[in-house]
């Protein structure tokens, strides 16, 4: 496993990479930095925990219908939610080990 630099809200994290794996996890980078920022900026919550938290909901929440909408375009076989519980997991848990001490998520 490739360990990746990345910055989330101007601060860097270590990541660890599985093989392949770089355009995915910085597509996740981008959407947790994205996510993360526009909650900092709206300036009601200053705490990187609770911003983190917050920027994990939303983008939890979003998963099921981005979920949906592929699931109408593609056939039974393609989709499987146990891979997607278990990427999201894996997600989560890279997100605990990077925020450190910061805090955990869950």
């Amino acid at each position: 496993m490739k360990q990746l630099e990345v910055q989330i809200m101007g601060q860097s994290y270590l990541l660890g990479c599985p093989p392949e794996g770089d355009a995915r996890l910085l597509d996740a980078v981008n959407r947790v930095d994205l996510a993360m920022c526009k909650i900092r900026d709206s300036g009601k919550i200053k705490a990187r925990d609770r911003i983190a938290v917050l920027a994990a909901l939303n983008l939890a929440f979003e998963s099921p219908e981005k979920s949906a909408a592929v699931q109408t375009t593609t056939t039974p076989q393609q989709t499987d939610p146990s891979r997607d519980e278990a990427q999201l997991s894996a997600l989560i848990q890279r997100l605990d080990m990077a925020l450190g001490q910061d805090g955990q998520l869950l």
